[in-house]
């Protein structure tokens, strides 16, 4: 997925749209009143946003003031009744984070203007770029190996510059009207705790030991873990991840919030958990990616600097993103063993998952963690024998194919 740089002509059945129509009002009254005068917006393009929300750029037709040429409007309609988790006060007050924090520090396109009544924000438009996605499914090795290690430094760079800025992110949470201290994974993962060793004794024929549900468990705390906290994306996909010439840049915190940086850290070994563009990486990359990772984050916690400290934390939080995918991607009977996704390249998910498993079959016996180990083990021989042997292989992204 590229990103446009200009807006092209008005799609016709778009422009037409009252969802289209409605949020290019709502952003030109925004921004009017952000500046105090009239300002007006045109050839609305639609970028296809989560679902959860209208992602338009929309090209600055008429202003008094020195504004970019495009920018970038998300608009969110009120949650389902009933829902839990409300998206936009997640995503509003993560991009007020980083606003406030200055163009050395952020990591992210600019906020330009928002409101809370409308549920809206206007961002920056960073231009016609590629994603981290882009450089993993292209063919270019070194580019994008240079990609993953830029986005790792870059996640270590946003834990160290929001460490010990809870009280302000909760703060502007409040004031958008939304609950402070809510992770959406955490719930998801509560859930998938409960859940998985039902699954997987029903599906797999695994009986999940005591000492691995304990370590299970262990990866469970670290969501509410009050140590080494700072903010996190929640479930950065690779295709929300921009390379500019500026550096990397991330998009989409609908799921920003503050929690253990280990968690984040940890997915560096899968990576990318919770997105079906989750091919196998070569030898040696991820732990690649943890040290840039690390070089960055320990100058704020540097008692990570010690293995003895971050490498339990990375095994716990690792078996917790295991679990959790597992949960959601495991094919239950009568379901076809197809794609992740369908929007991007995916993998079949038998073979991303049992990828996954042997991983942590293998970090947990370097770890000397051999009931966990053994746990993994069972999982990812079951998975082989249920699925096929084509299950066992997880091709490489292809740009290391």
């Amino acid at each position: 997925m590229s990103v446009e740089t200009t807006a092209g002509p008005a799609n016709a059945a778009g422009a037409a749209d009252n969802e289209v129509v409605a949020t290019v009002a709502a952003a030109e009254s925004v921004l009017s009143r952000r500046f105090g005068a009239s300002i007006r917006l045109a050839d609305p393009e639609d970028l296809r946003g989560s679902g959860k929300s209208t992602v338009l750029r929309v090209r600055v037709a008429s202003t008094p003031f020195s504004l970019p040429k495009t920018l970038v409007v998300k608009s969110y309609a009120e949650p389902p009744v009933g829902e839990l988790i409300d998206p936009f006060p997640h995503e509003a007050v993560s991009y007020q984070l980083f606003t406030a924090l200055g163009g050395e520090d952020r990591i992210c396109p600019e906020l330009i203007a928002h409101d809370g009544t409308k549920r809206l924000i206007v961002l920056e438009d960073l231009g016609r770029v590629p994603t981290l996605a882009d450089k993993l499914l292209d063919h270019d090795a070194r580019g994008a190996e240079r990609a993953l290690l830029a986005w790792a430094r870059a996640l270590g760079r946003l834990h160290a510059t929001t460490a010990g800025r809870e009280a302000d992110f909760d703060a502007l949470t409040r004031r958008l009207g939304g609950r402070p201290g809510q992770d959406p994974v955490a719930r998801r993962a509560k859930v998938a705790l409960a859940e998985l060793p039902e699954m997987l004794q029903s599906v797999l024929g695994v009986t999940v030991g005591e000492e691995a549900l304990a370590h299970a468990h262990r990866g469970g705390r670290l969501l509410s873990s009050s140590q080494h906290r700072a903010f996190s994306p929640s479930d950065a996909c690779a295709d929300n991840n921009l390379i500019t010439g500026k550096g990397l840049r991330v998009l989409d915190f609908e799921g920003g919030c503050v929690r253990d940086v280990a968690l984040d850290a940890a997915a560096l070994r899968i990576p990318f958990p919770l997105c079906g563009c989750s091919f196998r990486l070569p030898n040696g990359m991820t732990e690649a990616m943890v040290a840039a990772w690390r070089s960055e984050v320990s100058q704020v916690f540097p008692d990570l600097e010690d293995d003895d400290v971050l490498m339990p934390k990375l095994l716990h939080g690792q078996l917790l993103w295991v679990w959790l995918s597992t949960w959601m991607y495991l094919p239950r009977p009568g379901v076809p063993d197809g794609p992740i996704t369908n929007r991007l390249p995916s993998p079949r998910r038998s073979s991303a998952l049992h990828a996954r498993w042997q991983r942590l079959r293998d970090d947990a016996a370097r770890a000397k963690r051999p009931a966990l180990a053994e746990h993994a083990d069972q999982v990812a021989a079951a998975m082989a024998e249920r699925f096929g042997a084509e299950a066992a292989h997880l091709p490489l992204f292809p740009a290391f194919g």
